[in-house]
């Protein structure tokens, strides 16, 4: 798994944050069972930044947490079929990697919402990095039984390497 990381913001980070982050990509990855190496952006941007890319993409003029921007269009949440039908455009010709997408978080918003809920910042990032992984394999959570699905993932993904509220 290839994880590009572009940090956008001034914030400080956790020491340990691209090992770490590569981990919980990686570990969302054998979740669901990816039967592919995978490249995945992650970019880190301030509240300002993310709002006008939520404003752009979606519509919606205010800061979130996280954007995911999926490049594979799932007939079923992991069904990475739709990969091998189409993968002249799914795959990375130099490299062979599945080209997963590209995750999106403002740091800002993450540190916000882990001092409200109680939690480091680390806790905070790898559960958006977690949730963000799992739309970028087609899962989504506009009705309670996704979200149910959607929430019980990322906490086996979080707790498989140790990342509780405690962290």
């Amino acid at each position: 798994m290839t994880l590009s990381i572009e940090n956008e913001q001034t914030l400080d980070l956790f020491p340990d944050f691209e090992k770490t982050a590569e981990a919980v990509a990686e570990k969302a990855l054998d979740l669901e069972k990816c039967p592919y190496e995978a490249e995945i952006s992650l970019t880190l941007v301030d509240n300002a930044r993310i709002q006008e890319l939520n404003r752009d993409f979606r519509g919606i003029d205010r800061a979130t947490d996280v954007l995911s921007f999926p490049m594979i269009d799932y007939p079923a949440p992991a069904d990475f079929s739709a990969a091998d039908e189409d993968e002249a455009e799914c795959f990375d010709p130099e490299t062979g990697e599945l080209l997963l997408g590209d995750i999106v978080i403002s740091v800002e918003r993450a540190a916000e919402q882990a001092e409200s809920y109680g939690h480091s910042l680390k806790r905070e990032i790898c559960f958006l990095i977690a949730h963000s992984m799992l739309h970028l394999m087609g899962y989504d959570h506009m009705t309670p039984e996704e979200a149910e699905i959607m929430e019980a993932k990322q906490e086996t993904v979080l707790a498989e390497l140790g990342l509780t509220r405690d962290c």
